[in-house]
This record gives structure tokens, sequence and C-alpha cells, in this order.
């Protein structure tokens, strides 16, 4: 090495400038401390995971007498004047034992009691004050007009009445017009018989009974009146032209009760059904014969 002096420091300030170029090269991270604030569960007890919250929905009125002998389940299209034809009972009283405070408002799949509470369906038979009303003969029909009107007083307001005690073989029939018959019985096609008249020709009760409905809320009936004879027998009158009695008012076999009609039909007619339990039945066979 001639010609060079090696100087001692030169040594130390290569080492000084190797361990600054090596820290260079490499990197320190220091991480934050990572706090858990879990619940802390012991080996081998399950987790209990918090199930999501269901909204709970209110139970429909009778709910719990659904598919019971004598309640029916309310289905789409329903009203509670069609659930009484079809049971053999007045909407009202349908109302009454289920608690409805307004018939024209029912829900599909409220259960309604179609059968009246034990001890409410007999009660003695009227008793006249007076004579009896006389039966007008169904073959003469310009002086039914003249038939007065049953002096039966009606139920009074707010009460529960109940249908005539009266048996299934005790009930007499009479024509309600004494037109000719348009179409007669099908169980299908036309559940009772469609008799024709003239506009404003007496309509005539067929049996005793009480009046459990009056009004146009049927579709397909027109101005309707339905009587209530006993606990089997029901009896329609359809297509009316006027309506003379009230519900709740009892009213005697051969009374007055409409005019006939062409409310809700193509002609004047009167659309006569009697239901036997709330299933349709010929009324021919119940019928005086002419």
């Amino acid at each position: 090495m001639s010609g060079s002096r090696f100087r001692p420091g030169s040594l130390l300030a290569l080492a000084l400038m190797g361990a600054l170029l090596a820290g260079c090269g490499s990197k320190v991270i220091h991480r934050a401390p990572v706090e858990d604030r879990g619940v802390v569960v012991p080996p081998g007890k399950p987790i209990a995971v918090a199930e999501p919250l269901v909204p709970s929905v209110p139970s429909l009125p009778g709910s719990e007498n659904a598919g019971k002998p004598g309640y029916y389940t309310v289905k789409p299209g329903d009203t509670l004047i069609r659930i009484g034809l079809d049971h053999g009972q007045g909407a009202k009283d349908i109302a009454r034992w289920s608690g409805v405070e307004n018939p024209n408002r029912i829900e599909v799949g409220q259960v309604l009691r179609i059968e009246p509470p034990v001890g409410s369906s007999v009660v003695a038979k009227p008793v006249l004050s007076g004579s009896a009303v006389p039966v007008v003969p169904s073959a003469v029909p310009a002086r039914a007009a003249a038939a007065e009107k049953s002096t039966l007083p009606s139920a009074p307001a707010g009460s529960a009445p109940a249908p005539l005690a009266i048996a299934d073989d005790e009930i007499n029939w009479v024509w309600p017009v004494a037109g000719a018959v348009l179409a007669g019985f099908d169980e299908v096609k036309n559940k009772g018989l469609d008799i024709a008249g003239t506009a404003g020709e007496p309509v005539l009760a067929a049996a005793d009974g009480r009046v459990v409905y009056v009004g146009a809320g049927l579709r397909g009936y027109g101005n309707l009146i339905i009587l209530k004879h006993n606990n089997t027998y029901l009896t329609a009158y359809a297509h009316n032209q006027t309506l003379l009695v009230k519900e709740d008012q009892s009213v005697r076999k051969g009374q007055k009760i409409a005019e006939m009609g062409s409310s809700d039909a193509d002609r004047v007619k009167l659309h006569f059904e009697v239901r036997r339990q709330g299933k349709p039945v010929d009324p021919a066979k119940y019928l005086p014969a002419r």
C-alpha cells in the first residue's frame, strides 16, 4: 500500500454508514393492543342467540270455536244475510249470538255462531189480541189485497226474539201468490219457484213466522223478505216492488207482507224459496195442490 495511508478513523466511519443503511431497509411497526369486548363463554356451553322479533297478530273474533258444531268460519264473498239464509237463521240473530257490533262488517276467517245458545230457541206460541187473521185463498188474488195486517205485536226493540215453537208437521202452508209457475225448482239453477204476477199484486206470508230480514242486500234477489217459521224452516220472497213488514215482526199465514215487482229481475215475478235447515227444498212439495 504504497502511496496511501490507512487512517484508523476511516474504519469507524464505514461501520457507522453500514449500520445506517441497514436500518433504512427494515421497518418496525407498532400495533395498538386489541381489546375484546365480547362475552366470555365457558368451554362446552352453547351460545344463546336472540331470535328476531315477530309482530303479534291478534286472533279474529271467535277463532277459538273454529271447526266446532254450530259455528261457521267466514269465507271470501260471504255476507251475514247469505250465511243466515244458507244456515236457516236470521242475519241479525247470528250477529247477536256472535257479538258482531256491525252486521255489515265481518272478516274472512272470523268464526260466527250459527245456532242459538242453549235455552234461547224455544218460546210459547203467541196469543192473538182478538180474532185470528183469516187465510186468504190462493185462488182469489184480487181479494188478497184486502187482507188485514196481523194484530200480533212486533218484538220490542233491543230484545232477542226466538222463532215460533211450531213443530214441522204443524206448519200449514199457503201459496204466496196465485200466478202461474214460470220456473220450477232446480237445486243448482233455481233454488225455488218463479211465480208470475202483476206489479203491485199482494205477496202473502206462506205460514206463520217472524221476519228475520227485510232489504236488498243479497245480490240477485232484489227487494227481499225472509221469514223464519221455526228452527227448521225459512221462506224467502224476492223481487218485490214494496216491502210492508219490519225485521223482528211476527206475521201470520196469509198476511200481506209485500207487493210484487221486478227488482233485480227481468220481469215482474215472485221468486219464492223454502229452506229446510238452510238447504233449498222444492216449495211445491210443501204448498197445497192447486
